[in-house]
C-alpha cells in the first residue's frame, strides 16, 4: 500500500491495512504478509496493533567503493563472466542447490533467469562466475542502478545476488566473490556498494561487516495466521 506524506501519522494506514486484511479473510486466505521498506517503530506499532508479528528482516547495507582488500581466490578457481546461453543450465543447478531454503532466491526456473537477463540492466560482465575446472562453484552477479535524485543523487552498485555451491562453502569463495563483485562495480565508476541480507544469516552479516558493510535501511515483513 503507499500513503500520502501528509497522511502517514493519521488514521489512513491502519483504515488501509485493516481493508486489505478484510479482503484477505473474504478471499478466504489462510495467511496475510506485510512487507515494509525502512520500517521503523511505527510500522511495528501499526502491525502489532492487527497482530501481526515480525517474521523476517532484511538489511540493506552499503560500502564505500573501493574496499581496498584482494580477492583471494581458492587455488584451482578462476573468475570469469557468465556466458548467456550457455551457463544457464549451470547457473540453475548451482542457485538452486545454493539458496534451497531461500523464499526468494531459491527454486529458479529456465524462465525466471531469462526474464532477468532480458532487463534492460543486465551486464554479462559483471555476472561473475567462480569456476573450478569447468564446475560452477559460485556465482556473483551485480547491478548497476542510475542516479535516482534526490534521493539517490550518484549511481548505486548493488550485489544482486551471491551464492556458493554447498559443496564448496568453507573455501573462501564467498568473500573472494563478493570482493571481485564490489571490485567490478568500482570499475564501472560506481562509488557506493549495496546489497541485501537477511538478518538471521549470520556469516553473511559478519562477512559483510568485516568488508566495511554498514546497515543503511532495514525492510521488515509482519505476517500472521487469519482464522
Amino acid at each position: 500500500m503507499t500513503v500520502h506524506p501528509d497522511h502517514r501519522d493519521d488514521a489512513v494506514p491502519g483504515l488501509l491495512l485493516d481493508a486489505g486484511i478484510a479482503h484477505a479473510r473474504a478471499r478466504q486466505a489462510d495467511r496475510v504478509a506485510l512487507w515494509v521498506f525502512g520500517a521503523d517503530v511505527d510500522a511495528d506499532a501499526l502491525a502489532a496493533g492487527r497482530g501481526l508479528a515480525i517474521e523476517r528482516e532484511l538489511w540493506q547495507m552499503r560500502v564505500p567503493l573501493p574496499v581496498g582488500v584482494a580477492a583471494a581466490v581458492p587455488p584451482g578457481v578462476t573468475l570469469r563472466a557468465f556466458v548467456p546461453g550457455t551457463d544457464d543450465a549451470a547457473w540453475l543447478a548451482c542457485n538452486n542447490r545454493a539458496f534451497a531454503a531461500d523464499p526468494d532466491q531459491g527454486g529458479w526456473t529456465p524462465a525466471t533467469l531469462a526474464g532477468r537477463t532480458a532487463e534492460a540492466w543486465f551486464d554479462p560482465t559483471g555476472f561473475l562466475i567462480a569456476d573450478d575446472g569447468g564446475r560452477m562453484a559460485g556465482f556473483c552477479w551485480t547491478k548497476v542502478h542510475p542516479p535516482a535524485p534526490p534521493h539517490e543523487p550518484h549511481a548505486l552498485g548493488e550485489i544482486y545476488v551471491i551464492g556458493v555451491d554447498p559443496d564448496d562453502q568453507g573455501r573462501g569463495l564467498g568473500r573472494a566473490l563478493t570482493v571481485a563483485g564490489l571490485d567490478h562495480l568500482h570499475g564501472r565508476g560506481v562509488a557506493v556498494g549495496m546489497l541485501f541480507v537477511d538478518a538471521g544469516n549470520r556469516p553473511a552479516v559478519a562477512l559483510d561487516r568485516a568488508l566495511g558493510f554498514v546497515t543503511s535501511r532495514i525492510d521488515r515483513a509482519y505476517g500472521a495466521a487469519l482464522a
